[in-house]
């Protein structure tokens, strides 16, 4: 291997959580403002895809004078090829509750909720028990905070933050304008700090180690671990945390079946990155400061050469199609079109030339598009455009 990332596995989320009642009682001791600064020291950026900065998101929210706030945790995992935040969640749920606790007491909210994806129903109960036991705890120490669970109902775009504010609000699960942002109106008007599940664990890890431990992980802008979900044409499906900063090379070398010929970056709405392209290829955020560096919210989708990849672009944007709110035009329209005009071509209906029209259309929806998932489409349909036309016309 060029990097040895891989052979350095960390164990940080996965670890025992016998020492919760500690880790929680040791940080509401603190100010506030320590706390924001351990997290802004460690670099930590959100875990589901986006990369904002965890500690700016937290102080920007505690600076509002609003005397109510929220924290959400986002558990509505509907990423096609991620599973890691329902295992956080069944294995170690007192790290997540911790960590919306103390991003409670660092804002100033006294109530928390988990929005939780509709067909992760079955992990409720033993949430429930979870958050009972905390509550006890917390009352025990004097700690005003609340925690509930509210269950979503299958709607992909209501992993989008303002489309799951809707939602909980009881209306139509839609991305909201922007700004302003969540925190300053959140959740009912309100400033509201929402992260993942995996950002909030990774959270508590900081607050038990301290940032430099975190921050001395993974590289330059692109600190800690990360908790892949490996899937696809691998011998060794699963969740993996690692390193951030490896390159794809590395990544295929150990997870890859030795006929590795393509891998999905980011589930449905990340990059498609062909063999050719693994070893420029890094995992994190860095941009193109270093080859390129794609970041991911874990889903890493790995293809052989018996997989085709009109298939896996058709079976895409009929995902996108069927998800897709319909509340914008370039969206709404956009899924469908590309998805006929796919098949068009491959049918012979079309010329090859037609495909250049769809690259450009899906290009006019991420400029256009009101919220990501419009504007991530073109993720993945450019780059299995691009890379492997001759699939989609032969």
């Amino acid at each position: 291997m060029s990097t040895d990332y891989l052979l350095k596995r960390a164990d940080f989320i996965f670890k025992n959580e016998n020492d919760w009642e500690e880790v929680l009682t040791k940080s509401i001791h603190r100010t506030p403002n320590e706390l924001i600064n351990e997290l802004i020291s460690s670099e930590l950026k959100g875990r589901g895809g986006a990369g904002f900065p965890t500690g700016l998101k937290w102080k920007v929210t505690a600076e509002d004078k609003s005397d109510v706030k929220y924290v959400i945790c986002n558990a509505d995992e509907g990423e096609p090829g991620t599973f890691k935040d329902r295992e956080i969640l069944s294995k170690v749920p007192f790290k997540v509750l911790t960590a919306i606790a103390i991003c409670g007491y660092v804002i100033g909210a006294r109530q928390g909720y988990i929005y939780l994806r509709g067909e992760y129903f079955f992990l409720q109960s033993e949430l429930n028990k979870a958050i009972k036991e905390f509550e006890f705890y917390c009352r025990q120490i004097n700690f005003d905070f609340s925690i509930k669970i509210f269950m979503g109902s299958g709607a992909y775009i209501c992993g989008e933050e303002t489309a799951l504010f809707e939602s909980m609000e009881g209306k139509r699960g839609e991305p909201r304008n922007k700004p302003p942002y969540p925190t300053s109106f959140g959740y009912m008007g309100k400033p509201t700090v929402i992260n993942n599940v995996e950002t909030l664990a990774h959270t508590y890890t900081i607050f038990k180690y301290g940032s430099k431990r975190f921050y001395d992980l993974g590289v330059q802008f692109s600190r800690g671990t990360k908790l892949f979900s490996v899937s696809g044409d691998t011998p060794k499906p699963g969740i993996y945390e690692l390193e951030l900063g490896m390159s794809l090379v590395d990544f295929v070398e150990e997870f890859g079946d030795d006929d590795t010929k393509a891998v999905q970056v980011g589930g449905a709405s990340g990059f498609l990155v062909p063999r050719k392209k693994f070893a420029e290829t890094t995992i994190g955020y860095q941009g193109r400061l270093v080859g390129i560096s794609l970041p991911t919210g874990g889903s890493m989708m790995i293809f052989n050469s018996s997989r085709s990849m009109f298939n896996v672009l058709d079976n895409y944007l009929v995902f996108f199609a069927e998800e897709s709110c319909g509340q914008c035009t370039p969206c709404r329209v956009g899924c469908q079109q590309l998805l006929r005009g796919i098949k068009a071509v491959k049918r012979g209906e079309k010329p090859a030339s037609y495909l250049d029209k769809m690259l450009k259309l899906a290009e006019t929806m991420q400029l256009t598009a009101k919220c990501g998932l419009g504007q991530s489409v073109a993720n993945s349909f450019s780059s299995i455009v691009e890379n492997f036309r001759e699939e989609m016309i032969y």
